[in-house]
């Protein structure tokens, strides 16, 4: 499987930091597992994941006939995905150094509440985008790349949801201090842009 699919092992690794960095969705699970508790947070869990890994699915599905006939076009697409993963990774390295605090929501998020978020918002879409164009790669195994990709997008996005579903239900000492939240940050922001050119160079 690997020798034919060069690009599965740098995403990996994008699927690890793109899951656990913060973001909407990872302080969405943590603060609904603060003030409901950890079961509480389940539900969102697997309808976020869920919902993501449907997207990667759905857009390299209906994108792959495109991108065989228009090769220019998935270089295009390849550069912009890298390009835009390499912002968000610069982002995320300059991102502000405020410490994690749980934030209350004033009503629960079911499971279907949290896919339906994932649908519909422009960021996933983007997302789904750049990792087909930049890991799925083209040929005759492409539609079973992005199979891989989405399966894989939701395999690890499941356990690295649940670290902030712990988090939030009562671990978050180690990242109260804004110094330790600015270096996992960095740490984060360099995993992604090695993470993202790394699948160019393979």
């Amino acid at each position: 499987m690997l020798p034919s699919f060069p690009t599965l092992l740098p995403f990996l690794l994008f699927a690890l930091v793109a899951s656990i960095t913060p973001g909407p969705t990872n302080i969405l699970v943590l603060s609904n597992s603060a003030r409901y508790g950890l079961a509480a947070a389940v539900p969102i869990i697997f309808g976020a994941c869920a919902g993501a890994a449907t997207m990667v699915l759905l857009v390299g599905t209906s994108a792959g006939s495109s991108l065989a006939a228009w090769p220019a076009l998935q270089t295009v697409m390849q550069w912009a995905g890298v390009t835009w993963l390499s912002y968000l990774a610069w982002q995320i390295f300059r991102a502000p150094t405020v410490a994690i605090s749980a934030q209350k929501t004033e009503r629960r998020l079911g499971m279907f509440g949290a896919a339906s978020l994932q649908l519909i918002n422009p960021k996933t879409w983007i997302m789904a985008l750049a990792v087909v164009s930049v890991f799925a790669g083209a040929g005759e195994q492409r539609l079973v790349h992005v199979l891989y990709l989405s399966l894989v997008f939701f395999l690890i996005s499941l356990p690295c949801l649940g670290v902030w579903a712990l988090l939030g239900a009562g671990s978050t000492r180690w990242l109260r201090s804004p110094r330790a939240m600015q270096r996992f940050n960095r740490c984060m922001a360099l995993l992604l842009l090695g993470s993202t050119w790394l699948s160019v160079l393979a």
